[in-house]
């Protein structure tokens, strides 16, 4: 490569790949592993299976890229956590186990959304798939459509929208639930896919 990997696109690299430059996937993996690992462990809470993951996901990718059936218009991070995302649900289902959650009562589509845990998700979603969120939030009912902005957005606490908004933590805790809980139904809908 003439050009330093870092200044090389995502799809460039994986251009590169196919045409059977080798060194354009490890360039691609070192990317991204920080991100990937984060995310499939964020679920998992567990390295072991967290690598395995993350390895089964470069399988498949590798097995897609060398078939020829990637054609993600140069998005390859999301298409990378959607594969990574997909993995994560299958290893739940294959163990009938629930993926973990904090235990503060919190419904969510973008897994544990407590203010500690909004750093990988919040990313990937601003990544992934911020104009059609904010078209679906758009749709949402305003004391929902605010609380969810406040909470996602804004990285604010509970206790911080309840101070701004006036309400009990109680009731921006519903509100919130109530959001996602009509997001889920519009993400179904509409196939989109977010994180679980």
């Amino acid at each position: 490569m003439t050009m330093r990997h870092e200044l090389i696109t995502d799809a460039v690299l994986v251009s590169n790949y196919i045409k059977g430059e080798e060194a354009a996937l490890s360039v691609l993996i070192n990317r991204h592993k920080q991100r990937i690992y984060s995310f499939i462990y964020s679920k998992v809470y567990d390295k072991d299976v967290a690598e395995d993951i993350f390895q089964d996901t470069f399988i498949k990718v590798i097995k897609t890229l060398k078939r020829g059936k990637y054609n993600e218009e140069g998005k390859f991070l999301p298409w990378v956590m959607r594969i990574s995302h997909n993995l994560v649900i299958d290893f739940f289902r294959k163990n009938n186990r629930m993926p973990k959650f904090d235990n503060n009562g919190e419904f969510s589509i973008f897994s544990v959304l407590s203010d500690s845990s909004l750093n990988a998700e919040h990313q990937l979603i601003k990544d992934q798939v911020n104009f059609d969120l904010q078209r679906i939030i758009e749709e949402l009912p305003e004391d929902q459509k605010q609380v969810l902005v406040m909470r996602i957005y804004n990285d604010m606490s509970f206790k911080e929208i309840s101070d701004k908004t006036g309400v009990s933590i109680n009731t921006a805790l519903g509100r919130m639930r109530y959001a996602l809980i009509n997001l889920r139904k519009v993400i179904d809908k509409n196939n989109i896919i977010l994180t679980n």
